[in-house]
């Protein structure tokens, strides 16, 4: 049996080690020259980067047990996190209870309501009770109008965009809030992120080490240009070089895990009903810029911007969390932002997007300056957030596909939680076993 894998993120590559596991002969197509999708790197110096910030968290098992398998798990190292908020002009740290009965632009009372509606949705279970509203909604209903003016609404309309911030499930925010709690101590005074020596490569190159050692083929630099599909089974991949040269591969079963607005491109005419929940789906993009600066510029790692005059969303410092020395002492920031693809900052080149965004990092802090820059980088991601409304469990698509051995593992199926590298190495390894057992 051969099946053919679109992709070499980390749903593809978990898939593809599966079944090669399960004595399956498999080939991974890459369209980029590196595998890993989202957690892929580049190398700052000689050491390796991810193009955009990752770290895991200490219920992430999946990813966790995965690393266990491969012989990499020593390579994982934990470090306490440093959360913040930048809102009103100032930096407030959101670390402990007592950094939040300390937020000054919350009177007493919201702080309080802050903190007991998040203790709510930690101690709560059953999340398909918050399926039918807004995250947006219940937020105002049961946190009240201040918290969500200061605090969550900047927040969402930054994630999703003055078009989509009030479109979005609660199970989303219950998700998020399960998963970052999830890394906390019983007295909730720290939060424990994992991040692997060597970088998140490490973990993808070992995997593809793995599958070809199994027989396997991760191929490169080559995209798909069709799934053949003949009597309504697909039997084949028309592949696209970058060179420009075409080839048909024959398979047994394939696995796409490219995006759903992608999906049907590469097929013929499927059936309206599972096109739809395809379609249904939008995504906001990613555009990052990544600063390696010659000192610090904040002492927190992950600094929330409640300000929507500040054109990002996000400062994660890297360097707050992993040691400065493994970049020769330079400090990594990344300005994080999620947009819609026709919005005019995602247009922007490297030089045009980070000449918008310099005089707001004085804002934050006041010292800043330019010289401060030794080098930057801009990354893009076309597909980066899945906008997920109410009642979305009625409407996930079927990794199982209208086309026989066909299937689907892309983030707009990780659901309640939110997507994540966790996530995808699990999806790619259950969609895996249930192509093993049509397989027979």
């Amino acid at each position: 049996m051969k099946v053919g894998i679109i992709g070499a993120g980390a749903a593809g590559l978990a898939a593809a080690y599966e079944l090669a596991l399960n004595g399956i002969e498999v080939d991974v197509y890459e369209k980029a020259s590196f595998v890993g999708g989202q957690a892929s790197t580049f190398n700052v110096g000689s050491t390796p980067l991810e193009r955009g910030y990752h770290h895991l968290f200490t219920s992430d098992t999946d990813i966790l047990g995965l690393m266990s398998e491969i012989d990499i798990a020593h390579q994982m190292e934990w470090h306490e996190s440093k959360v913040g908020i930048f809102y009103g002009g100032q930096i407030y740290n959101l670390v402990t209870p007592m950094d939040l009965l300390k937020f000054k632009p919350l009177n007493i009372i919201d702080r309080i309501r802050l903190g007991v509606v998040t203790m709510i949705l930690r101690w709560k279970k059953d999340w398909r009770s918050l399926e039918n509203i807004t995250t947006d909604a219940w937020i105002k209903r049961w946190a009240g109008k201040r918290v969500y003016e200061v605090v969550w609404g900047p927040l969402l309309r930054g994630k999703f965009g003055d078009r989509h911030y009030n479109e979005i499930g609660m199970p989303w925010f219950w998700g998020k809030i399960h998963t970052r709690f999830a890394s906390r101590g019983k007295n909730m005074s720290k939060e424990l992120l994992g991040y692997p020596k060597g970088s998140f490569g490490e973990i993808f190159e070992t995997l593809q080490s793995k599958i070809e050692n199994m027989g396997g083929k991760v191929i490169l630099s080559t995209g798909v240009d069709r799934i053949i599909v003949e009597n309504g089974r697909a039997v084949g991949l028309k592949l696209e070089s970058l060179s420009g040269g075409k080839l048909i591969e024959k398979f047994d079963a394939i696995l796409s895990t490219t995006p759903s607005f992608i999906f049907p491109k590469l097929l013929p005419k499927m059936p309206d009903e599972y096109e739809k929940r395809l379609t249904d789906v939008q995504y906001m993009s990613a555009v990052l810029i990544i600063l390696i600066l010659d000192r610090p510029f904040t002492n927190v790692y992950w600094l929330n911007v409640a300000d929507r005059s500040i054109p990002f969303v996000g400062v994660i410092e890297h360097t707050n969390m992993i040691d400065s020395s493994l970049y020769g002492g330079k400090h990594i920031v990344y300005l994080s932002n999620y947009l819609t693809a026709d919005h005019p900052l995602y247009q922007l080149d490297h030089d045009q997007l980070l000449s918008e965004y310099l005089p707001h990092l004085k804002k934050i802090n006041q010292d800043f300056d330019k010289s401060w820059i030794e080098k930057s980088y801009h990354h893009k991601v076309g597909a980066a957030q899945p906008i997920i409304g109410i009642n979305y469990s009625q409407r996930i698509p079927s990794h199982v596909t209208p086309f026989d051995r066909l299937y689907l593992a892309n983030t707009t199926q990780i659901y309640p939680e939110d997507r994540g590298t966790n996530y995808s190495v699990r999806m790619g390894r259950k969609v895996a076993k249930i192509l093993l057992r049509d397989l027979g």
